[in-house]
């Protein structure tokens, strides 16, 4: 049995957490067998399921609330888990901390595989100059490079290591995300939205790289030609209180709903009739795969978003520089000339471009299986 410890899983279902659940879920278990080591100490997202599947989830104190028992705690992990593993896996937005990595060589621990998710800093100024730092000598401890895109590698590391970086596509389960008639009937209802209301929804957390707040600028002006449309906001996050605010600024309170963190995505993709993505950076983002896989009409930030997210014909780039105005116009565009597609179209369009999960599976075993060079 090949054992991975992997690094990544937070308290929050968000994109990094999926892109694992989903390899994992679908992963031959009779062949490799995923850990989970956390730097926190609440339950982890899918932590239920994670050990249902057989893997063991470690947590350990987080290096921002206590510094010197986490070193400790790490170091005491590492140092009882010597020849437990044949790889970690380490899932990162950043390289402001390697020290997962650091130990794992300290303690013989063969395959370092690094995993770039992210394509520019979205945390402080510090964390940012040490990125740039560890980005330096990330090869001193990692033996594996891999990515979720060509512009997260980019940025992740240096020049010098791209011929090495391998690809990772963020996959997913169509059949899990595919549109579901009853949950559109749920959730449009538990919204108190006629057949008539045009949803539009965004999923993701709420901070400055979703740009929520261009979200309620682009409805403000949609609703001059939709009265009865309205916003969905699924996800957490440190904006919520200034997106609350401009809500009422705005005059839109009723308009906009802040559903929380949600684990039914499909449910709630399926209660949408566009989705709405104008991140402002991503390396490849989870949910406008999920958003795509259950065939909804979807409109993103160009030059931001990856021109290799787009897998559906219903799907459309905007600039950020072009405003609220003519994202609005889009949107109506949209509703008036896109329909959602069906889960054949749609599994046939996630197959040919590489993000069906039973397909790229089979590739990720085998990387994991080869032999260290």
């Amino acid at each position: 049995m090949y054992r991975v410890l992997v690094f990544g899983m937070t308290e929050n279902p968000g994109g990094v957490e999926s892109v694992i659940m989903n390899y994992y879920r679908c992963i031959d278990k009779t062949k490799i067998q995923f850990d989970f080591l956390c730097n926190f100490h609440e339950d982890a997202a899918y932590e239920d399921e994670l050990t249902a599947m057989g893997g063991n989830v470690f947590h350990i104190t987080a290096r921002s609330e206590n510094y010197g028992k986490y070193k400790k705690e790490l170091e005491a992990f590492f140092e009882t888990s010597q020849s437990v593993y044949d790889a970690i896996w380490v899932n990162v937005c950043s390289l402001a901390n390697i020290d997962y990595l650091i130990m794992a060589k300290k303690y013989g621990i063969p395959r370092r595989i690094i995993h770039s998710h992210n394509s520019q800093n979205m945390d402080s100024k510090l964390r940012g100059i040490l990125h740039k730092r560890n980005r330096k000598r990330i090869d001193k401890f990692a033996t594996d490079f891999w990515t979720c895109s060509e512009d997260a590698a980019k940025w992740f590391y240096e020049k010098r290591l791209l011929p090495k970086v391998v690809m990772i596509r963020n996959s997913i389960s169509v059949e899990r995300m595919a549109f579901d008639e009853e949950k559109r009937k749920k959730y449009r209802k538990q919204l108190q939205c006629n057949d008539d209301t045009w949803v539009i929804g965004n999923v993701g957390r709420l901070h400055f790289q979703k740009n929520q707040k261009f979200c309620l600028e682009i409805l403000q002006q949609f609703l001059k030609k939709d009265s009865n449309a309205c916003l969905v906001l699924i996800g957490q996050g440190e904006d919520e209180a200034e997106l609350k605010e401009l809500t009422r600024r705005y005059g839109i309170s009723k308009k906009v709903h802040f559903a929380g963190t949600q684990t039914d995505i499909r449910g709630w993709l399926s209660a949408f009739d566009t989705f709405l993505f104008p991140s402002k950076f991503e390396g490849l983002p989870i949910a406008a795969l999920e958003a795509q896989a259950n065939g909804v009409p979807m409109v993103a930030s160009a030059k931001v978003i990856p021109q290799e997210v787009k897998i559906n014909s219903n799907f459309e780039f905007v600039n950020l520089d072009e405003g609220a105005v003519v994202w609005s116009e889009h949107l109506n565009h949209i509703r008036q000339t896109m329909k959602r597609l069906d889960i054949s179209e749609v599994k046939q369009n996630f197959t040919e471009k590489g993000y069906n999960i039973e397909t790229e599976t089979v590739k990720l075993e085998k990387l994991f299986l080869k032999e260290v060079k």
